[in-house]
């Protein structure tokens, strides 16, 4: 999963109106406190499905664009038992002035129960001049300390603070809720009641990143990245 820390940048997000509204449950504003323990048995998690802000179903795809840069996440058709689930296995290609920049394959399974959709982790290819030149970021829950994370929740609330990936050393991205009703407009539409998140990291103090997920698409905005593209395509 492409992620600013591991980059280096911290992204601006695009333009968006914003307005917020705690649900039940929330934590305070101001806690800074991300839920890092997850309290689903794993024998309830599934392949495939959807929540209202992800879509894990095989040939769905985005195209996120800045610029000359290029993000496609497509869900293949394939999964991976990852940490005893069988995850499916969502393919994130970037490239920039056409050349391919990075390639990994990322891990998901959702709850059909809560519809939280979890991350088990990715296997990078990072490339220059066309050729592969290492693997940075890489991790898998279950292998050297790592475990799974919160990708979205099924049900998203203002404050809700958790960790994405905790892969120690590696990978450990964080999100905090900031919106559930903001409004985006890109290429590929304008939307409304948006999920608005705000990623950190201990492995990048002070860095921030900001992302945005429409209803029935998923991401729309990730730092200056905005879709330009989204449904459908042939998966193998």
């Amino acid at each position: 999963m492409r992620s600013p820390f591991r980059h280096g940048v911290a992204g601006i997000a695009l333009v968006a109106t914003l307005a917020s509204g705690a649900g039940p449950g929330a934590p305070a504003q101001g806690d800074r406190t991300w839920t890092r323990e997850f309290a689903v048995d794993k024998r309830e998690l599934r392949s495939t499905g959807r929540n209202p802000y992800f879509v894990l179903e095989p040939g769905f795809s985005i195209v996120l664009e800045e610029g000359a840069e290029r993000v496609t996440k497509t869900v293949l058709n394939e999964t991976r038992i990852v940490d005893g689930v069988e995850t499916r296995v969502v393919e994130e290609r970037e490239t920039k002035d056409g050349k391919l920049v990075e390639v990994s394959r990322n891990f998901f399974a959702i709850s059909p129960r809560s519809k939280d959709v979890f991350y088990f982790g990715e296997e990078v290819d990072m490339y220059q001049n066309g050729r592969v030149v290492g693997h940075e970021g890489a991790w898998l829950s279950g292998v050297k300390g790592a475990r799974f994370g919160l990708m979205m929740p099924g049900e998203p609330r203002v404050h809700a603070a958790f960790y994405e990936e905790i892969a120690p050393g590696v990978a450990m991205d964080r999100a905090t809720i900031v919106s559930v009703s903001a409004a985006f407009a890109s290429p590929a539409g304008t939307f409304s009641r948006c999920v608005r998140t705000e990623e950190t990291s201990p492995l990048e103090p002070g860095a921030r990143e900001y992302k945005l997920y429409a209803p029935g698409i998923g991401q729309v905005a990730d730092g200056s990245l905005a879709l330009v593209r989204y449904g459908r395509v042939p998966v193998k």
